[in-house]
């Protein structure tokens, strides 16, 4: 079993969020098999090779392919990693290609956009510097921010910026947005700040006026709602019985639906309230681990990208869906 005096966590360029916490979560064992769907920067994937023995086995995925050349680049040579460019939402196409016939004893996920890709101006995630407007996670997917935002309806523009951003100026935005692209088409993520900025008539404290449009945008370009939606119900089919599922979430709309689906998986079948049924027959599918878990102030103070995320854990039983 592991605890918080025996957990490894190597310190790199890159620290995710609650590294150590979610390392602790997944109760790793020696010769456990383990999957990080999110590989990002590899620093969830490092922490589990350094708790791993030699007859355990980390499988890294990612939807970003330059993750995946990174992966390789950094793990390549581990025999007991094993790589592959893909979504979370195919968790158990992939687990079974990989490794065909094995329950993972973990599963992992973080959630959202990564450091490395809102530090690329390239990449168009981030509204901190000037670059094109793309957002794509997974580069090969055919629909990029640009080309969205040129061509969507002005109510789908209010839909996924009141939706996805929770966004109270959605209406003025998306009008302000289709104005804009009368005369000349948005291609850069300074034109789409310029935009909000002058959209947006009051400022949140602490909170630039588009980081709810940036998010929202992001979100609905790579569909994460319903990515995460399909890999839910997904990780748990693919969890050994005692596996670990660890979720960390960085914003209300994600959290929302991982702490739903792990309520109503550890509250079982859905008998109606007037029939005494015992615990073994409501068939509940995980147990929830401790609290959600959320950095402390020396850790939001070093990495304040840190300050909204959660963590939540998860274990499986030995139930089956039915």
């Amino acid at each position: 079993m592991t605890n918080r005096s025996n957990v490894k966590t190597i310190v790199t360029s890159h620290i995710p969020v609650l590294l150590e916490e979610a390392v602790l979560g997944l109760n790793i064992k020696n010769d456990g098999l383990y999957v990080d769907v999110t590989f990002g920067s590899g620093g969830h994937s490092q922490a589990i090779l350094e708790n791993l023995g030699g007859e355990g086995c980390l499988v890294a995925m990612d939807r970003d392919h330059r993750a995946i050349i990174h992966a390789r680049e950094r793990f390549g040579q581990d025999p007991r990693c094993r790589i592959a460019h893909g979504s979370m939402r195919d968790v158990d196409k992939n687990l079974e290609s990989i490794v065909p016939g094995r329950k993972a004893n973990g599963v992992i996920a973080d959630l959202g956009v990564s450091s490395v890709q809102l530090d690329a101006p390239g990449r168009g995630f981030s509204f901190m510097a000037d670059g094109p407007l793309d957002m794509r996670m997974d580069t090969s997917a055919e629909l990029d921010a640009s080309s969205w935002l040129n061509h969507a309806e002005e109510s789908e523009l209010v839909q996924v910026l009141r939706e996805y951003g929770e966004e109270r100026y959605a209406r003025r935005i998306a009008r302000a947005i289709v104005e804009y692209r009368k005369t000349r088409p948005l291609q850069r993520t300074g034109q789409l700040v310029d935009i909000v900025v002058d959209a947006v008539p009051t400022r949140e404290k602490n909170k630039h006026p588009a980081t709810r449009t940036f998010q929202a945008v992001r979100m609905y370009i790579n569909s994460e709602m319903e990515q995460l939606s399909t890999f839910l119900p997904r990780a748990v089919r693919v969890l050994a019985k005692g596996g670990r599922l660890a979720i960390i979430s960085f914003h209300s709309l994600e959290d929302r639906l991982v702490k739903r689906f792990m309520r109503e998986q550890a509250r079982g079948d859905n008998y109606p309230p007037n029939i005494p049924v015992t615990v073994r027959q409501l068939r509940p599918l995980l147990k929830i681990i401790g609290k959600p878990r959320r950095p402390d102030r020396s850790e939001i103070e070093a990495n304040p990208r840190a300050r909204s995320a959660v963590l939540r854990v998860a274990e499986r039983t030995g139930h089956h869906y039915a």
